[in-house]
């Protein structure tokens, strides 16, 4: 709680942090003014670059991450890019995730490499062995732990070894597991990123992302990238991600516990196929998952073990409970489709089928049980 004096000198404390609106900064003397970015990258220049509001809400994340700096951006995505930018330039090699979040790759394959930038995508099942892909002028590895949609877990610890004998950064998408379950800077990672969209907002009614670091020039150059590129973030944003981290532990542990129920009662069902949940013991990336987190996030896919778009059509328009949409990590729970296409031009490990993505709420998992054994009584039907 901190305590504000108002412009009569009066103090005032509450607990909720005050949403500071402001375009432009103003300073006391021309001294100050012409020394104005001398106050970066922690202070206060130019809206642009924050203010009270937003450098209070980096404090609290950094310190979940147990990290020294944040920087908050317009979005999960803008972190990414945003952090790329700051230090890719023409000439450098730069390694993907195969399956890291799409707009990355994208950005790689129709920007980065556009502009001069070596863009290689590796397995997300690499460890120590993506040492084989580092070239003289590697520069930057993206990871995303578990990957968006077919959630391998990554070895952060194999490929965070590697990067640190090269010189090379490294960075990952930590949204998932968030600080709660794992945190990526105490095992060596330069950069984690989180989606604050996501479970930090919690009621799917923003858009924020958060860059986490400890070292200062780093930061400085993200807050100088920051400000070229930008990237500010709505005050009014940054003090709903504030109040919705207040509640934060709370929905997480929630969420995660009714995904695992449900997760658990779809693993029987005989018509899945395939379920990607790395805190499954059947799961690939189980017994890396096991080392390294400490729980599990509330986001899952699956497969059908027959593929027929009729069925698919029939399953989603079965659904009562589930919204259908492509985010995550708020109050309500979500389905959403990747067709088959989509996961069949992945460059490793691709899957035959169209995936199913489900994010689970705050809703009773057994009603969530409920609809989705309707729907996949409506699926059974039409794949006969």
């Amino acid at each position: 709680m901190k305590q504000y004096i108002d412009p009569n000198g009066q103090p005032f404390a509450s607990l909720a942090v005050p949403v500071w609106r402001a375009s432009t900064v103003v300073f006391d003397t021309f001294e100050d003014f012409a020394n104005r970015k001398s106050r970066q990258p922690d202070g206060y220049s130019y809206g642009l670059t924050g203010n009270p509001t937003s450098r209070e809400l980096e404090r609290r994340i950094a310190a979940l991450e147990n990290g020294n700096h944040c920087v908050v951006v317009p979005s999960g995505q803008s972190a990414l890019m945003t952090t790329v930018m700051g230090f890719v330039r023409a000439g450098d090699h730069i390694l993907i995730s195969d399956s890291c979040y799409g707009a990355l790759k994208t950005f790689g394959r129709k920007w980065l490499a556009s502009m001069g930038v070596e863009v290689e995508f590796y397995a997300p099942t690499a460890g120590s062995d993506i040492e084989a892909l580092v070239r003289p002028n590697t520069k930057f590895i993206c990871m995303e732990s578990p990957g968006t949609v077919t959630m391998e877990i990554q070895d952060v610890d194999g490929i965070v070894e590697v990067a640190r004998r090269h010189s090379i950064r490294t960075m990952i998408d930590n949204t998932w597991a968030s600080p709660l379950f794992f945190k990526p800077l105490d095992h060596g990672v330069d950069f984690c990123i989180e989606s604050a969209t996501k479970m930090f907002g919690g009621h799917s009614d923003l858009l924020l992302g958060a860059i986490i670091m400890n070292n200062h020039d780093d930061y400085a150059v993200l807050r100088e990238t920051q400000s070229i590129l930008g990237q500010n973030t709505s005050p009014e944003d940054c003090y709903l991600v504030l109040r919705g981290l207040e509640t934060f532990e709370l929905r997480m542990r929630h969420q995660c516990a009714s995904t695992l129920k449900v997760v658990r009662w779809l693993s029987a069902q005989p018509q899945v196929d395939q379920i990607f949940f790395p805190a499954l013991e059947s799961d690939p990336g189980y017994a890396l998952w096991k080392k390294n987190y400490t729980g599990s996030g509330c986001l899952f896919s699956f497969t059908f073990k027959k593929e027929s778009d009729e069925a698919v059509s029939a399953f989603f328009n079965a659904l009562k409970v589930f919204p259908i949409g492509a985010s995550w990590g708020g109050t309500h729970s979500l389905i959403a489709y990747y067709p088959a296409a989509q996961q069949q031009a992945r460059l490793f490990t691709p899957t035959r089928n169209a995936i199913v993505r489900v994010a689970v709420g705050l809703q009773d998992p057994d009603l969530l049980i409920k609809d989705l054994a309707g729907a996949l009584e409506a699926w059974e039907k039409k794949a006969q």
